[in-house]
């Protein structure tokens, strides 16, 4: 279903949870629950993957991860402090220990010159409270090519905060 090098890194990312008993959430935008169905392909996931989030909408955002709607207001949906409050969110919201966040506009259209096509914000959080995040600017590679992109980064993070959670 999803190319080798997406499949390994799901499968390393739910052998090395499972192996230190740690729960793995996503509060996706963009990428609209590829990365949960990536971790999910994997035989065994449902050991260190208990749910996850697709929240397309502001509204999702406020109501399922308690993003304020004022944030949203302020910085917009597609920013650093959106990938944050939906990593918090989703951490909070599902007893996990980390949590990714993927906010981003795909396209084809929706961009600006603030915010362009293929922007794409990240949030990490771990239980130990730190809260991570990267942005990647795609570029307008067509809708597909940016989430995949963005799926491979966000289960980069997931990798980067397994190995800084004990």
């Amino acid at each position: 279903m999803f190319p080798n090098d997406i499949e390994d890194a799901a499968r390393r990312i739910i052998q090395t949870a499972s192996a230190r008993q740690l729960w793995i959430t996503t509060a996706e935008s963009c990428t609209g629950g590829l990365v949960g169905a990536a971790l999910t392909a994997i035989a065994g996931s449902s050991a260190v993957y208990d749910r996850g989030f697709i929240t397309y909408s502001n509204a999702a955002k406020t109501d399922l991860l308690g993003v304020p709607g004022d944030l949203l207001a302020t910085h917009g949906a597609v920013s650093e402090a959106a990938a944050r409050a939906m990593a918090q969110g989703a951490l909070r919201a599902a007893g996990a220990q980390i949590a990714v966040a993927v906010t981003g506009i795909a396209g084809p259209g929706g961009g600006s010159d603030d915010k362009p096509v293929g922007l794409v914000h990240f949030g990490l959080a771990t239980a130990d409270g730190d809260v991570a995040h990267r942005q990647a600017q795609f570029g307008n590679l067509g809708r597909q090519a940016v989430r995949m992109s963005a799926l491979r980064m966000a289960l980069n993070l997931i990798e980067l905060g397994l190995d800084q959670t004990a």
